[in-house]
């Protein structure tokens, strides 16, 4: 079996930098950041590292082979080439998923079953068999065909990695718990200072702060689809898993989490117990447009609503004005607002420092980042 190979991490559109940083503080160097993906060469602890700490990732997928087809037949030929019967066994379960965009073969559906035969055919030549049982443990193919790039991939983590099993639950438009640890780590929080929240939702911005700064790996209260590889060995999960237990540190935190709905309140409150960072969260009900501190110093990072549906625009812009009034009488605080809005400026009534683009789901927005006054060292 090769010693290593390429790993690919999908991000979010605006993570990839963010990504590529948490590869290379795990101890590999990148091989590429495109957009939606990160590469880097490893082996099999590499995969598990990877799922157990990259926070602003999607998933870990291994590359298995990577080339350009404009024709079903060239699809069929160069999938069979690649070395499947490296991961798959014999009685191993591989569906084929994936897209294809701006690429000549447009069809989803059809590359799926060329791409399925391809691998079909290549084992039971290998193995030397007619037929293909697939009873065994489940390696999920993924393919993208991007600009008639195409690209095949066996999916490691199972469940994308937001789900970090801690929000069985959560509120009606739920952030991913991926966009709400780049919102953080964009934002250089001091946690010696406090960190609020104002529109909690179910938690999750304050959970992934409180996770960050405890560094408390997010992989580590979950299951994974290369638990049940066969190249993973027991000994080698369960000492990843102790590590990232040792790993983890005792800081004292001061982080509050507001929402104007009081069973939203009690959703966060669970939420961060269940992560193993309920007794960090002070969880109150709370509107946005009063909250005050006697702090001089701190950080506000929240994602308040976008007013998407129509009737709701007018009254998420006077909120925008409301929060800018509110916000600024924390003169010293940083300010870091994700929204859709492309007149929030104007109603929050000041010029960004700097403003990133992110999506939000399908949503397009931007992280709104005021910068306040440099906190004294403590």
């Amino acid at each position: 079996m090769m010693d290593k190979f390429e790993i690919i991490v999908t991000t979010l559109f605006g993570l990839e930098a963010l990504t590529a940083r948490e590869v290379r503080r795990l101890g590999y160097t990148t091989s590429s950041v495109e957009d939606g993906r990160v590469t880097f060469y490893g082996d099999w602890e590499a995969v598990c590292r990877a799922n157990m700490w990259i926070r602003t990732g999607e998933r870990v997928l291994i590359k298995i082979s990577e080339f350009s087809a404009v024709t079903f037949e060239e699809l069929y030929e160069k999938t069979k080439l690649a070395e499947w019967n490296t991961f798959i066994g014999k009685n191993d379960c591989f569906p084929v998923k994936g897209f294809s965009l701006k690429s000549t073969l447009a069809s989803v559906r059809d590359c799926q079953a060329i791409i399925k035969k391809a691998v079909a055919d290549r084992l039971s030549e290998t193995y030397g068999l007619s037929w293909l049982p697939e009873d065994g443990t489940l390696y999920q193919i993924q393919f993208s065909i991007l600009k008639d790039k195409v690209t095949l991939m066996i999916d490691t983590s199972g469940e994308g990695l937001h789900k970090r099993g801690y929000r069985q639950i959560s509120n009606i438009a739920p952030l991913k718990e991926t966009l709400a640890a780049a919102m953080v780590e964009l934002s250089h929080w001091k946690y010696e200072y406090p960190l609020c929240d104002p529109f909690c939702g179910s938690g999750t911005i304050p959970i992934e702060a409180a996770m960050i700064k405890k560094n408390i790996a997010p992989g580590k209260s979950r299951k994974f689809a290369f638990n049940k590889f066969s190249q993973i060995d027991d000994n080698l999960w369960n000492r990843i898993k102790e590590e990232a237990v040792a790993a983890e540190c005792d800081i004292p935190l001061e982080i509050h989490a507001y929402d104007i709905d009081d069973k939203t309140v009690q959703l966060a409150k669970d939420n961060a117990f269940k992560a193993g960072v309920g007794e960090f969260i002070v969880t109150l009900q709370g509107d946005a447009r009063n909250i005050t501190f006697d702090m001089s110093y701190g950080t506000i990072i929240c994602n308040p609503p976008y007013g998407e549906r129509i009737g709701e625009v007018k009254e998420c812009e006077q909120l925008y004005k409301d929060i800018g009034f509110n916000f600024n009488k924390l003169d010293k605080w940083s300010y870091y607002i994700l929204t859709s809005n492309e007149n929030f400026e104007r109603l929050f009534g000041r010029k960004a420092n700097k403003k990133r683009k992110l999506y939000n789901g399908m949503i397009r927005c931007n992280l709104y980042q005021y910068f306040g006054e440099r906190p004294p060292k403590k």
